[in-house]
């Protein structure tokens, strides 16, 4: 790849944790407040009697009947739809978000984002039938998609390198807040007839509002604002982000850094999705596009994160109840990320991975145990399963959220945010964004129909998948820990792998016709 070679070490690699970088990343990172906040209210609704009583009186039926099938009590094709219509939505907004968030720069992608979800939820609030509530859930797809992709990225651009973990974490610290946030809302609606499912609902309108009024106060971050030929508002932003303390020659080192990055992305301002897809040196990119978004969600996250209330409802617990438990799971995973945020610069990304993928492989195995010894292949009925394994249920889930929350929940942000150059960024993480919206809307569309065939085999499924998960990255994912974010060529070409696709510096020059011979997308 181009631009191989390291950057000066100023180039990113200092700076102090200013002011305006706190305020700036912890308005980004408010961000994943939407998409957390969305997965849990849903979760909750779909055990939640008013809203069953409004729109799927016939799975309320199934929930009052002792002899139904544990595994089979949410099996409802127009309840997987009101599920899967956002993550649907979102695998769209990611085929546009790549562009959008490149040409209107990252503060203005959040601050679309923000009122796409304002307006979602006022749909789904008024909601009368069931069409009302697909319409809001996608627009609410499509304010995921734009935020998802826009403030991770810029996180990873304003944060200086040796602490950019722990600030790309914030990002899924508030998702896991936004999840909280909802589950406390619905516990507190769950008993309140006719009506609950829309107060549920409705305080979506906090978190909107967060971002929008957010949104609009940050600045742009300096890499979008050169993109963008505002060279002089580059550097306000980046001598406002490194602090007053922070040395003009630091600050020229890293500007010099960032616009030789956006020069080499000018040579090449169309074909970024063929580059990635055909030129050889992209390849390491195109592999890491790819598998992480797929690792990330075949961790079984979909059954522990919008299924958590019907999961524990599944083994007997009252809905209150049910709910409480995710409330509990919240909690555990919030402290999960907190150690995450102060281990990921120490220990480094694949340490973290491989080591909570392990826990990860052994709670879902004994979560499989448990539901197959005390529910069997048939099932039984809602509340067949003992107490104390009931308990154990809930343990494993917190030991899996965990897990989790301090490796493959953050580290999928922290990863995709910084590995890829700025030529083929936005390309690289929309082709993630749109994977990963495809891979959650097949699970949200299966996953209950695979609780009810597969029982207590979903679960061995998802651990299968961590184990093959553990040695891929132990393979082929370079350590990025400390390393400027325009410095990444260093990291492939010291890999024991992708370093045989590395293009040298030195011979960066005689490719460079070629490439700018590529075409448009």
């Amino acid at each position: 790849m181009t631009g191989g070679g390291a950057l000066p070490a100023a180039a990113g690699g200092g700076g102090a944790i200013t002011f305006t970088v706190v305020v700036s990343c912890l308005t980004a990172a408010s961000g994943g407040l939407l998409l957390g906040y969305d997965i849990s209210v849903t979760g909750g609704l779909m055990q939640m009697e008013s809203f069953l009583q409004a729109f799927f009186p016939e799975i309320l039926r199934k929930t009052k009947n002792t002899q139904q099938d544990a595994y089979c009590i949410f099996r409802n094709q127009k309840l997987t739809m009101f599920v899967s219509s956002l993550y649907l939505a979102g695998i769209l907004s990611f085929f546009v978000s790549g562009h959008l968030t490149r040409t209107v720069g990252r503060r203005n992608s959040m601050l679309i984002g923000g009122f796409l979800f304002l307006a979602g939820v006022v749909l789904n609030f008024t909601a009368v039938n069931i069409s009302m509530l697909v319409i809001g859930r996608i627009l609410l797809g499509f304010a995921v998609g734009f935020t998802s992709l826009s403030a991770p990225v810029y996180l990873a651009e304003i944060a200086p390198a040796r602490w950019r973990g722990a600030f790309t974490t914030c990002f899924h610290f508030f998702f896991i807040a936004g999840m909280f946030m909802a589950d406390m809302v619905n516990y507190g609606t769950n008993n309140i007839p006719r009506w609950g499912w829309r107060l549920s609902l409705g305080v979506g309108l906090v978190p909107a509002a967060v971002i929008i009024a957010g949104a609009a106060l940050i600045p742009d971050t300096p890499n979008s604002l050169v993109l963008r030929g505002r060279l002089d508002e580059a550097r306000t932003s980046l001598r406002r982000l490194r602090g007053a303390a922070a040395a003009a020659d630091d600050i020229d080192a890293e500007l010099e850094g960032i616009a030789a990055a956006v020069e080499r992305d000018r040579r090449h301002e169309s074909g970024a999705f063929r580059r990635l897809f055909f030129r050889r040196e992209y390849r390491p990119h195109l592999a890491i596009a790819v598998a992480t978004p797929v690792f990330f969600d075949l961790t079984g996250v979909i059954v522990v994160s919008i299924f958590t209330p019907l999961l524990f409802y599944t083994v007997g617990f009252t809905n209150q109840k049910a709910i409480l438990g995710s409330i509990l799971t919240d909690v555990v995973s919030l402290a999960s990320i907190a150690v995450a945020g102060l281990a990921v610069d120490r220990v480094g990304r694949r340490r973290l991975l491989m080591v909570g993928g392990a826990v990860l492989v052994l709670s879902l195995a004994a979560m499989a145990w448990i539901f197959g010894a005390q529910l069997g292949a048939h099932g039984g009925g809602k509340g067949d399963m003992p107490r104390g394994y009931a308990a154990a249920v809930v343990a494993l889930v917190c030991v899996y959220t965990a897990a989790f929350g301090a490796s493959w929940g953050p580290l999928k942000w922290v990863v995709t945010s910084e590995i890829f150059p700025l030529e083929v960024r936005p390309a690289a993480l929309g082709l993630g964004g749109a994977i990963s919206g495809v891979l959650v809307f097949v699970q949200s569309e299966s996953f209950l129909e695979m609780l009810c065939s597969f029982k207590y085999g979903a679960f061995l499924f998802y651990a299968g998948c961590v184990v093959v998960m553990v040695a891929c990255v132990a393979a082929f994912l370079p350590e990025t820990r400390g390393v400027p974010i325009e410095s990444m060529g260093a990291v492939w070409e010291k890999h024991w792998y992708w370093k045989r696709f590395v293009i040298k510096p030195s011979l960066a020059p005689a490719t460079e016709s070629a490439k700018q011979a590529d075409g448009p997308v």
